[in-house]
């Protein structure tokens, strides 16, 4: 999966994950290991956030094609048969 990251970004993310050894698991891992953990979740992890992101993108739309066609129908002038 690709993905732009400024360096600024990645080099937070891989200080994150650092952290998160740390603090987690009383355990130092270096920038190497911390980039390789980034990759595989990156790699495996990733596809399934993306999805979610997707899927909630789609509901937000759905919601609002909705909303536009119930404010047509309250546009429509009704029609009165004598």
């Amino acid at each position: 999966m690709h993905l732009s990251l400024k360096k600024e970004e990645k080099d937070q993310i891989i200080s994150d994950i650092q952290q998160f050894f740390y603090e987690e698991r009383d355990e130092e891992i270096g920038e190497l290991a911390a980039e390789q953990a980034f990759a595989f979740i990156k790699e495996k992890l990733g596809p399934y956030f993306y999805n979610l992101g997707v899927s909630d993108c789609r509901k937000v739309l759905e919601d609002k094609a909705q909303a536009m066609e119930d404010e047509l129908f309250a546009l429509e002038k009704r029609i009165h048969n004598s």
